[in-house]
């Protein structure tokens, strides 16, 4: 079996869909009887993404006309050079897909992560929400098979693109497999000491930006003694979070980390006291599962996707409610046996996405159209 992929995000996004398309690779060529993985790309990174190995096949633009234009190459003309591969099966692994694959008789899936420029448009600009709607509606119109992350994004998907439900499968996604490693007290030792780490922290993970919604934890740990630790990259909406640490007091407790990689992210999950992820809207929430994987006792928000990451036993609070919020923290920090619980219990409900079954149910999609 020959499988094709929009790759680009596979070679130059370092999180989200990146990971995202580097896992599904990782995993069918473990997990599956996919022999061939053809990887097209406008440009390979410097950075190794996978070993070698005869089963990946990376495909670039196979002209210079083309190379100069390899961004409109990826658009449509690909499609003339999945035709010649002989590919089996073509997967847009970030919501979209090339023109004129369908004319070729080349079946073809999307996977759609998120629908949030359609549903909370006021978090993107008018000309993104004008290429993501364009690029989303192509994709959703012309993909034999539609892979939605969750069952939000598939409600999602039939109420702003139109989909039918016959024609949309909903295959979890699962997360790096350096957060389902366990780690020693000697490496969670050099962890700690490279970043200052407290003895006990609330964490979360994710870009500050104003739908991931941080400034809610920051302002819930004011007149504790809460450690926190933030990390990610930073839009505009952080400016408010250092503002409001600033005029609070609270420099002493709130830490930020940058380019932390993969491991050390596992470490630090591991060692947290409580995963805190009070986002406003998601597709599935990916961090929620590395931490239940980390064994990380999860507090996050009502509704959404949140519970289809999360599980019966996270803890859920009102993402526009300090108070909920605080009365979650005080339920937990200092009580050690119902974090374990909650933890082994959420490591019981995480296993449904783990590399094996994440692989299983995708290959299924495959099988069902070839």
């Amino acid at each position: 079996m020959r499988i094709g992929y929009d790759a680009k995000r596979i070679f130059h996004n370092n999180t989200g869909l990146g990971n995202y398309g580097r896992d599904v690779i990782r995993i069918l060529k473990k997990f599956t009887t996919i022999n061939q993985f053809y990887l097209y790309t406008t440009s390979v990174s410097s950075k190794k993404r996978f070993e070698d190995s005869a089963e990946i096949v990376v495909k670039l633009p196979n002209n210079l006309f083309w190379k100069k234009l390899s961004s409109l190459w990826r658009l449509g003309p690909v499609a003339s050079q999945v035709k010649k591969d002989k590919v089996n099966l073509y997967h847009g692994l970030s919501g979209e897909i090339p023109s004129g694959l369908k004319r070729k008789s080349i079946p073809t899936i999307v996977t759609v992560h998120d629908l949030i420029f359609f549903s909370h448009p006021h978090y993107y600009s008018f000309f993104d929400r004008m290429i993501y709607s364009l690029k989303s509606k192509h994709a959703a119109k012309n993909a034999d098979k539609i892979i939605a992350i969750s069952e939000q994004t598939k409600r999602d998907v039939i109420k702003y693109l139109k989909a039918e439900d016959s024609k949309i499968e909903v295959v979890y996604q699962g997360c790096n497999k350096a957060f389902k490693q366990e780690y020693n007290q000697a490496e969670k030792d050099v962890v700690q000491k490279k970043y200052g780490l407290p003895k006990q922290y609330i964490l979360n993970v994710g870009t500050l930006q104003e739908r991931k919604n941080a400034l809610l934890i920051v302002k819930a740990i004011k007149g504790t003694d809460y450690n926190l630790v933030l990390v990610g990259g930073e839009k505009k909406y952080a400016q408010k979070i250092h503002s409001y640490i600033k005029e609070n007091n609270l420099n002493n407790q709130v830490s930020f980390l940058k380019n932390v990689s993969a491991n050390e992210l596992a470490i630090v999950y591991q060692m947290a006291t409580i995963f805190c992820y009070p986002s406003l809207c998601e597709g599935f929430g990916i961090p929620i599962i590395e931490a239940l994987f980390s064994k990380t006792p999860v507090i996050t928000s009502q509704g959404n996707c949140f519970p289809e990451a999360g599980g019966p036993n996270s803890i859920y609070i009102d993402p526009t409610s300090e108070k909920s919020l605080r009365e979650a923290f005080k339920s937990l920090y200092y009580n050690e046996s119902e974090r374990k619980r909650i933890a082994d219990l959420g490591y019981i409900f995480v296993q449904r996405f783990s590399d094996e079954e994440v692989a299983k149910n995708l290959f299924q999609v495959y099988k069902s159209m070839l």
